[in-house]
């Protein structure tokens, strides 16, 4: 029987591509999840949006929290700094104009024994300036002069006598005069900070206290020992608290130490002046910053209001670690016992230096 498909075409589907499975999209097949590399299945990147998005709310809330906390510390600084007693109008009268925090300025910052309880000075007389050092500052730039207190020199209107007297006899306006007139070599002090001692273990312990490398065993009466009893410390790297770093600033006679002279005490209290600055450096302040900045302008009293005393410690601590000169008496006059003769050399080699000549 003739086969009546022969010569016509097979009887059979055919199929072509691009059908409606290839054309449907990816995240119909597989509802679009990434694969590993951060790729969908088509190989674009993957949605990362959410992912991101989380993390610019946690990082704005985080700038927000340090904005805010570095604006508190701003605030109570200023705030303290306002309700803070300045100088007297006498002493600012004694100050000499001109001189900028920015180009450069001159400070005279005097640390007096005069506290509420103090039996060190006879009846009617003020304290005597317990440290006297002189700063230079400039933006970026610090240079420090300390004089030892037992300096000879002549206190107007009184005669040769130790330097510290004159803020006894006549306050920090006879002080001023008498340190621009023992220097000479035209040096003028353009501004004031008393340093109020009562006050200056608070700003210590606001720091978490302070580390200094003691040079000899210190076993101190209680006469020198801001009179809260025996002062004893090990020689080394030690830490201190509020009291006990003004005790270690403060120590005039070491039996411990016999040999040492005011010049062993300048050196103290510098050391504590550097480790403030260190502690002010340290991460660890920042989370005490609101108690830093309240206590800083309530222990001193200065002619520089708000924004001066912060330029002031913005110096102090961007103007580095360089070394205090201090001024050099002759061997006769330290091995005396009495007043220290500064020569008149060192004295102008030394306001050389501290005015950057």
């Amino acid at each position: 029987m003739p086969d009546d498909r022969r010569g016509q075409r097979p009887d059979y589907k055919v199929y072509r591509s691009g059908g409606p499975l290839a054309k449907t999209k990816p995240k119909e097949r597989g509802g679009g999840l990434p694969r590993p590399g951060g790729r969908d299945d088509d190989g674009r990147p993957g949605d990362k949006r959410s992912g991101w998005s989380t993390r610019r709310r946690v990082l704005t809330a985080l700038l927000a929290l340090l904005g805010g906390w570095l604006l508190l510390s701003l605030v109570l600084f200023f705030v303290s700094a306002g309700t803070e007693k300045g100088v007297s109008p006498q002493a600012e009268r004694a100050l000499s104009p001109g001189g900028s925090l920015l180009t450069g300025s001159t400070i005279l910052v005097l640390g007096s024994d005069e506290r509420p309880g103090n039996n060190k000075t006879a009846p009617g007389e003020g304290g005597r300036a317990d440290s006297i050092l002189l700063l230079r500052v400039g933006f970026g730039t610090v240079r420090r002069l300390s004089i030892l207190r037992d300096s000879l020199a002549e206190i107007p209107g009184v005669g040769p006598d130790r330097i510290n007297s004159a803020y006894a006899v006549g306050g920090p306006e006879l002080m001023i005069e008498t340190v621009e007139n023992f220097l000479g070599n035209g040096l003028e002090i353009n501004h004031l900070v008393e340093v109020n001692l009562s006050r200056f273990p608070k700003l210590i312990d606001s720091l978490g206290g302070v580390t200094v490398d003691n040079k000899s065993k210190i076993c101190s009466p209680v006469f020198d020992s801001n009179l809260t009893g025996e002062f004893n410390l090990g020689k080394g790297e030690q830490q201190l608290s509020g009291p006990e770093a003004l005790s270690y600033a403060r120590v005039r006679t070491n039996p411990c130490a016999p040999g040492e002279d005011d010049r062993a005490r300048a050196a103290r209290q510098q050391q504590v002046v550097s480790g403030i600055r260190d502690q002010l450096l340290s991460p660890t302040t920042f989370f005490r910053l609101p108690w830093v900045s309240w206590r800083a302008p309530r222990t001193i009293r200065s002619d520089l209001e708000g924004p001066g005393l912060s330029a002031l410690f913005a110096d102090i601590v961007t103007g580095g670690t360089g070394k205090t000169r201090v001024l050099q008496p002759d061997e006769t006059s330290l091995n005396a016992g009495g007043a220290l003769t500064i020569p008149e050399e060192e004295r102008a080699q030394a306001v050389d230096e501290l005015l950057g000549n």
